[in-house]
């Protein structure tokens, strides 16, 4: 069934949660009132739910796995002896010794980028969207400053949680600003930095549970996910790779520069 002309990539955007609040409602209305658009969406939802059926993602074997890692000398976080540097992790592990927590924590998520984020396919595709959203709408910031001393109060008592705010200038992301956000069932402190002329949502909050820092890309934009000190960051971002990882550096050393003494 194709929708009205002016309708067709609407529809789209509905189904993808892209479409800010004012033009999501109003192509509801439409819908409610046209039975050929209404028809399309029922077809472009049928057809997602037949995308998703897991037989249709077919799984690389463990051999593929093993010689992209060799190819590109990293470590296989499953195993603790490098099969293509033959030896131990604790040796390359080392050289960050003495250089800080921020160092050691850095060199985690460096050692870890390979691991795929597993079981939030949902919250990737609500991320993105979130991420879209807030570029598309104009509704980027609620609190537009640089001042982490003002983002962070600006939070209270719009939330039940307080958001670190890490300030990263200094390792090229300044920071913008913040706004309120909605994720995971729950109001999120969305904060916003900027790299030359790509933006970076960071969205923070409360989760508790081991850190599992990862690395992944999702319809053409990388995101980020960590979790320390009783906090998830989930970063979003049309960066390189090169550049989110470097992001995720600097925010690992801030973090731990807040919370000294603090595993």
């Amino acid at each position: 069934m194709t929708a009205c002309p002016d309708k067709a990539e609407l529809l789209h955007g509905l189904l993808d949660n892209e479409l800010d609040a004012a033009h999501a409602r109003e192509l509801e209305v439409h819908i409610a009132t046209c039975p050929v658009c209404a028809e399309a969406l029922v077809e472009l939802r049928a057809l997602r739910a037949l995308l998703a059926d897991p037989a249709l993602r077919p799984k690389a074997p463990a051999a593929l796995r093993a010689r992209i890692l060799a190819d590109i000398g990293a470590v296989d976080p499953l195993h603790h002896v490098s099969k293509s540097q033959g030896r131990p992790r604790s040796r390359q592990l080392r050289r960050w010794g003495g250089a800080g927590v921020g160092v050691a924590i850095a060199a985690s998520l460096l050692l870890l980028m390979v691991a795929p984020f597993g079981g939030d396919a949902a919250l990737e595709r609500e991320l993105v969207a979130g991420h879209v959203r807030s570029l598309q709408a104009q509704h980027l910031l609620d609190v537009p400053t640089s001042d982490h001393h003002t983002v962070k109060p600006w939070f209270a008592g719009k939330l039940d949680y307080s958001p670190p705010v890490p300030e990263l200038a200094a390792a090229g992301f300044p920071l913008q600003g913040g706004r309120l956000d909605y994720l995971a069932g729950r109001p999120v402190a969305a904060l916003v930095y900027r790299h030359g002329a790509h933006v970076l949502n960071l969205y923070v909050w409360p989760d508790d549970g081991p850190r599992q820092p990862a690395f992944e890309a999702r319809d053409g934009y990388n995101l980020m996910r960590w979790r320390d000190g009783g906090m998830a960051y989930w970063a979003v971002s049309d960066v390189g790779v090169e550049e989110m990882h470097a992001f995720a550096t600097a925010l690992a050393g801030a973090v731990a520069a807040q919370n000294p003494g603090k595993p």
